[in-house]
């Protein structure tokens, strides 16, 4: 898909303070950005999108720190602009950078909990490592997870969901702890779900929406 370039949007992302530059410095030490709250565990959302999703579980839960990973400037300019200058998020920051590259920001043992919600679907094969629960990248979710840390996964793309349970299932690190093909209609996996704009928009013409979750074996 061809995201539309916002003029500016570079130098916006680069200004905002929630927004953090050089990011692999602070491999290891994340939980010094979040002043208020240095003892938090960290999730992150990667493919975070215009950030409805995190600001919702940023406000819900804020005894847990978050961060949102977007390569796109245009698309995470339009989160950032979600800010209130007034009662700006004291547990939420943004990293501008390509997924492939978390295992360089964060250390082991790092993060407890990655979203992957609405991810790229990547449809023709020669592209499937690409996909944010391909082997490749399950991987590097493992070098920077705690040990009983924890994926979750969200598409309304049945195509890919088929392909992260297969992926998954073929997994020596990563176990299926949970999964649904309808998570609306079912309340165990559906309690107190936070939904992201794709979300809203695909269940409201009756898409239902895939859900798992993997831990380690």
């Amino acid at each position: 898909m061809r995201l539309r370039n916002i003029p500016g949007a570079d130098a916006a992302v680069s200004a905002c303070p929630y927004v953090i530059e050089h990011p692999t410095d602070y491999r290891g030490h994340w939980n010094r950005k979040f002043e208020a709250c240095a003892d938090h565990p960290i999730h992150i959302e990667v493919g975070m999108g215009k950030g409805q999703f995190l600001f919702g579980q940023a406000a819900a839960h804020p005894d847990i720190n978050y961060i949102g990973i977007e390569r796109y400037t245009s698309v995470l300019l339009r989160a950032i602009q979600k800010i209130d200058p007034e009662q700006p998020p004291k547990n939420l920051l943004f990293i501008c950078m390509d997924a492939a590259e978390l295992p360089e920001v964060f250390a082991p043992d790092e993060i407890s909990r990655i979203y992957l919600n609405f991810s790229d679907p990547w449809p023709k094969d020669r592209h499937a490592r690409r996909r944010l629960t391909s082997s490749e990248f399950l991987a590097r979710y493992d070098r920077i997870l705690t040990p009983d840390g924890s994926i979750e996964f969200k598409t309304d793309n049945r195509g890919l969901f088929n392909f992260s349970l297969e992926e998954i299932a073929a997994s020596s690190i990563w176990k299926l702890t949970a999964h649904t093909f309808d998570l609306h209609h079912t309340p165990e996996l559906c309690e107190g779900n936070i939904m992201t704009e794709y979300e809203e928009r695909f269940s409201s013409i009756g898409n239902p929406i895939c859900k798992l979750i993997a831990t380690r074996r």
